[in-house]
């Protein structure tokens, strides 16, 4: 894979992480305006926005485990630290819009 390859492989994974961290936070937001069915939409999308990141990650991983060695730039590392980022938002999402889901029915 050459340096070129990384870097596009980085950005994607920052695009694409970058979008579910923003339809995550959205479904926090709709949540608190009580738009349960939009916020869990939002939630979905996000796992989409996952899927295309995981694509590209994967590649990175058969690359390598396919006896590939390459230098790995900041910005991939970067793009990692990203791509975990908003997972770990997107799992807090999905328990904040529930708990308010919760906590709303109760009402």
């Amino acid at each position: 894979m050459t340096k070129e390859e990384l870097y596009n492989l980085s950005f994607q994974l920052i695009l694409h992480s970058g979008n579910a961290r923003s339809l995550a936070m959205e479904a926090i937001y709709m949540a608190k305006e009580k738009k349960f069915e939009l916020a869990l939409e939002k939630l979905s999308e996000a796992d989409g926005e996952f899927t295309h990141a995981h694509r590209f990650q994967t590649q990175l991983i058969q690359a390598e485990a396919g006896g590939e060695e390459f230098e790995t730039p900041i910005i991939l590392i970067h793009a990692q630290d990203h791509l975990m980022t908003a997972m770990t938002l997107k799992d807090l999402a999905r328990e904040i819009v529930e708990l308010r889901q919760e906590i709303n029915t109760n009402k």
